[in-house]
Parts: structure tokens; C-alpha cells; sequence
């Protein structure tokens, strides 16, 4: 039992009560998105070219015309043989379909490190139709704190603080970027770690419920799998 068992008069009240702290988070939240409308943008001076299923492509030909450019950071190195199950996880929530984005002048596209062989070959075992790019040969990663080696980039850094140098690897994340009118790409935000936990359609949803998000604590990794591991017959029983 999730909770007490109360009367439909007590449900009513309480209901009412977490009404009012939901319309404060949700004014708290309004407020917070207003601010990033004025954030303070920085311009790239560094070129960067990445590489997609039909070759080089700089940052500003990812914009595909567009004025806003989201990227995720996806977590799939050069030696990985699949991806991170906490970003699968993350990218199974994004939209269906792009045509709403697009619609607001913003193109979204997935970024790893791994060849783009690699990114082909497990975007198709996943079903998914993002467009995705490799930075295999790129700054990229390392200057958006998306990969750590102290080794290529000093001072290590992720989620904007400083991490032990001896610190290797793929981190997630996401980056959002501008094009002036000029094609002057400017970075206007990136967020890490929980920051990310908007974007987890299944979490809005598993927190209404009465069991939550039923991980092992705060903190803790997932222990979501990737979708095409889940034992479907299981799945079915229940």
C-alpha cells in the first residue's frame, strides 16, 4: 500500500494541498525558463568538424537552416560496443518526430566520440532516426565537457566543477547554440547530469505514481537496460 487509506473528503483535501506546491514549482519553473530567454550568449571562435553518414560536416551545417541547434551528448566512445544505457534511455524519451522543433526555427541532432560507423550501426539496432554525428577527430567533446582526459584538455572539468585529472572518459550532456545572421554560432547554454532529468518523459510520468521511479536511491545508476533487452514474455505476465 503506497499510503494511508483515507476518506474522499481527506483524499480531497490533501490533493488540494499538494495543489498549491505544484503551482509554486510550476511559477518557480516559468520563472527560471524566462531568465534563459536574456542569458549572456559567447561566441565559438574555434571551427569544429564533425562527421555524419555522408561525410565532414562543420557545427553551423548541423543547424540544417535552422536559428537554434540543440545537441545531445551522447555517451558512445571509440571502444564502446553500445551505447550508455542511461543515454539510450534519455534518447528513447525525445520526440517521435522533429517537425514540432523545426517548426520553432531549432534543429536537434546526437553527438559521441565513436566513429560514425559505430554510431550507424547501433542507431540502427535501436530503430531511432536522429540525426547523429562523430566528433571522433574533434575538440568538441573535450571542450563541452562531454569527454574527460586531462591528457587532451586541462582543467578537467564536468557540470561547470573540477574533476581529478586522472578522470577519463564519456560524460552526458546537452549543448544549445545560436547562428547569428552572419553564421557566427554563438554557445547560449549547456546543463549535465540531473540537469537532464526534464528531458525523461518516463521519469514526469513514473513520478505521478504511487511507486516513483523504483531505482535504488539517490544517486545510484540507473538500471534501465536498452529497449531491445527487456524480456518482452515478462513484460507480458505482469
Amino acid at each position: 500500500m503506497p499510503g494511508p487509506v483515507v476518506t474522499p473528503a481527506e483524499w480531497h483535501a490533501a490533493r488540494l494541498d499538494l495543489l498549491v506546491k505544484e503551482k509554486e514549482l510550476t511559477r518557480s519553473l516559468a520563472t527560471l525558463r524566462s531568465a534563459l530567454r536574456t542569458f549572456p550568449v559567447t561566441a565559438l571562435t574555434k571551427p569544429y568538424t564533425l562527421t555524419g553518414p555522408s561525410g565532414p560536416t562543420t557545427l553551423p551545417q548541423l543547424f540544417s537552416g535552422k536559428k537554434q541547434l540543440i545537441i545531445y551528448h551522447f555517451m558512445l566512445s571509440p571502444t564502446d560496443e553500445a551505447g550508455c544505457t542511461g543515454c539510450s534511455f534519455l534518447t528513447d524519451n525525445l520526440p517521435s518526430t522533429l517537425t514540432h522543433l523545426h517548426s520553432r526555427d531549432t534543429s536537434l541532432v546526437l553527438v559521441s566520440r565513436a566513429p560514425i560507423e559505430k554510431i550507424e550501426a547501433f542507431k540502427k539496432r535501436m530503430g531511432w532516426s536522429f540525426p547523429w554525428y562523430s566528433s571522433f577527430e574533434s575538440d568538441f567533446n573535450y571542450d563541452f565537457q562531454a569527454s574527460l582526459d586531462g591528457e587532451i584538455k586541462k582543467p578537467v572539468e564536468y557540470n561547470y566543477k573540477p574533476v581529478d585529472e586522472g578522470i577519463k572518459g564519456e560524460r552526458p550532456g546537452l549543448s544549445v547554440f545560436w547562428k547569428g545572421d552572419g553564421g557566427e554560432v554563438f554557445h547560449t547554454y549547456s546543463s549535465y547530469g540531473r540537469g537532464l532529468d526534464g528531458l525523461l518523459v518516463t521519469y514526469g510520468l513514473l513520478d505521478l505514481t504511487p511507486l516513483g521511479r523504483q531505482e535504488e536511491g539517490e544517486g545510484k545508476k540507473m538500471d534501465w537496460l536498452l529497449h531491445d533487452e527487456y524480456d518482452e514474455s515478462e513484460e507480458k505476465k505482469e
